[in-house]
């Protein structure tokens, strides 16, 4: 049955959908400036700005970037660091939150405690960096996975997740003679997948976009992930021109610099905006789920 809106109804309507209008202009904007940008001559943007004319696109960019030993072991290094710290982070976080879902376990609210008061108090830089140099962890990869692998935010999500598994399940295993693991790995991560996918997609995507931690334990080049060397890219193209003397080097060098950057942050974008689709039917479930609950 069809409720013609009061006069109030049609008002807030309409400031509603302009509201989402500037809301996705203000989003999409700067993507559509950047991927434009990315194939356009540096020359013809620096002084005229964006053409949308063919003649004053080129695919230079990506092929500096395709063909920069630094870029393609940066892309290398930076999946297989999101790879590792999303498997790590997944793992530990699934465990913690099913061990604290579970009301058999002792002094749970006690180690509750404890993992949200790290939520608000923290060593700070110079004890994690100390901690870190002492397992001999500087200059390795293990640098940049394990600091952060536990998350308690991710704990707290699969923790009320699993509150919301039906006990009867694991009760009727118990029955049949399962063991705890079996029950674990039968019964519940078969029916936590939406979870699983939202933190491996959370930890995924913190650990593609982030440099810091590579920056300050990673001192070998080689290791660097593609974010730390787009970094560098991005603060080559802001240096003082009074530092350089020859003024063409200096042009050339920003000519450069503009033609990379773009190209490279599309290239950076692209393994996430391949993943949402596949992760999309599980995303909404899994957060409305492991929030709600």
């Amino acid at each position: 049955m069809y409720v013609k809106p009061s006069g109030l109804d049609r008002f807030l309507l309409i400031l509603n959908g302009i509201l989402l209008t500037l809301a996705v202009l203000i989003v999409v904007l700067p993507l559509l400036y950047i991927v434009v940008a990315s194939f356009m001559d540096p020359s013809v943007l620096l002084s005229r700005g964006l053409s949308f004319k063919v003649s004053d696109w080129t695919l230079d960019g990506y092929e500096k970037i395709v063909t920069n030993p630094a870029m393609v072991r940066g892309f290398g290094n930076a999946v297989l660091y999101s790879v590792l710290f999303s498997l790590t982070t997944v793992f530990l976080s699934v465990c913690a939150g099913y061990a604290m879902a579970d009301d058999r376990l002792k002094g749970r609210k006690i180690f509750m405690t404890l993992f949200l008061i790290t939520l608000f108090f923290g060593g700070g830089l110079i004890p994690t960096y100390l901690l870190v140099k002492k397992l001999d962890m500087i200059d390795t990869i293990w640098a940049v996975v394990i600091p952060g692998a536990v998350n308690v935010w991710n704990i707290i999500l699969a923790r009320t997740f699993f509150r919301g598994v039906p006990f009867e399940l694991k009760e009727a295993a118990y029955v049949d003679g399962a063991s705890e693991w079996k029950v674990f790995a039968s019964i519940v991560l078969p029916l936590s997948k939406p979870i699983i996918f939202v933190l491996a997609l959370y930890a995924f995507v913190g650990q593609w976009n982030s440099y810091f931690d590579a920056m300050i334990y990673l001192d070998n080049a080689s290791l660097h992930p593609l974010q730390l060397v787009l970094r560098s890219i991005l603060i080559q193209n802001q240096v003082d021109p009074g530092m350089i003397g020859d003024q063409l080097a200096m042009a050339e060098m920003k000519r450069l610099s503009e033609m990379i950057k773009y190209a490279a942050i599309v290239i950076s974008s692209l393994p996430l905006l391949v993943m949402y689709p596949f992760f999309q039917k599980y995303f909404e479930k899994g957060v409305m789920v492991g929030s709600l609950k």
